[in-house]
């Protein structure tokens, strides 16, 4: 049982939640994921199963795309709902044009300033524990890339205004850095109130499972359009001893199958062909 399950994570689940559950329902123990979901996110987790979670490192790049929920008037230490409020502002109209000419001014590359509730470390010690104990540290920055960011909806509920946000990013994007740094442009607070991760490069909430699913396993195959091989009982001995083979015949990656049975993914590096993942 080895291959990709996309699964719809649910809100106030941690990712290492997700990961458990699966293992448990599966019977294994070999079980990991990419990019990392709060707990009050939902939506897109992939998970690598078994010899997959080898995959894993391939998808770290992929584009992800979000909608976000961002109440406006209030901000928190986290930077979400879930922290402690900072400050507290009556917004009695929101200007929409003024906040969609904003938003649409971060459609661009810029160094991010990375959450201090967030799992990133520094001098080997996670962020959200300097927090927790109270000690102060400068925040470090990450160039990240928003590639597209739209204004979907303004909105009021329970007497507080909202709005939602469309926003396809880079690896490393924190959605709720982002939206903090929108507030500050606007000179509101804000904070993220919910967050639906729609999409993982092409892995689409649309295909993914729900926990208690049966689940969908993807292959190689189905993830990357790399050119496949069948090979032949001698270079099966070859590749699966993971020995280079001349690349001239050959692409930059090639998936390489025996007997209709995934192998490995081979790479090309100055025209000889070397394992990049060995699936057998």
């Amino acid at each position: 049982m080895n291959g990709i399950v996309v699964i719809n994570k649910e809100k106030n689940m941690t990712s290492r939640d997700v990961v458990n559950i699966v293992g448990k329902k599966l019977g294994t123990q070999k079980v990991g994921h990419s990019g990392t979901l709060d707990p009050l996110a939902t939506g897109v987790l992939v998970l690598g199963i078994n010899k997959y979670t080898k995959v894993l490192p391939l998808l770290d790049n992929l584009e992800k795309e979000y909608i976000a929920e961002v109440l406006v008037g209030k901000s928190y230490d986290t930077l979400d709902i879930t922290g402690n409020l900072l400050e507290e502002k009556e917004v009695k109209d929101l200007e929409k044009e003024k906040l969609e000419n904003v938003i649409l001014s971060f459609k661009k590359t810029y160094f991010q300033e990375i959450p201090l509730y967030s799992a990133k470390k520094i001098n080997g010690k996670k962020l959200y524990e300097y927090a927790r104990e109270g000690k102060k540290i400068s925040l470090p920055k990450k160039e990240v890339s928003i590639l597209d960011i739209k204004l979907l909806d303004v909105y009021q509920k329970d007497k507080n205004y909202y709005f939602k946000l469309y926003c396809k990013v880079s690896k490393g994007t924190f959605i709720r850095s982002l939206i903090n740094d929108i507030s500050k442009e606007v000179d509101i607070p804000m904070a993220m109130s919910n967050l639906e991760r729609t999409k993982v490069g092409n892995f689409d909430i649309k295909d993914s499972n729900r926990i208690d699913d049966d689940y969908k396993f993807l292959k190689i195959e189905d993830i990357f359009n790399y050119p496949v091989y069948e090979l032949d009982d001698e270079m099966y001995f070859k590749v699966k001893n993971g020995v280079a083979l001349p690349g001239d015949n050959y692409q930059d990656i090639v998936l390489f199958k025996y007997k209709c049975e995934e192998v490995a993914l081979y790479k090309k590096n100055n025209n000889l062909m070397k394992v990049l993942l060995m699936l057998k």
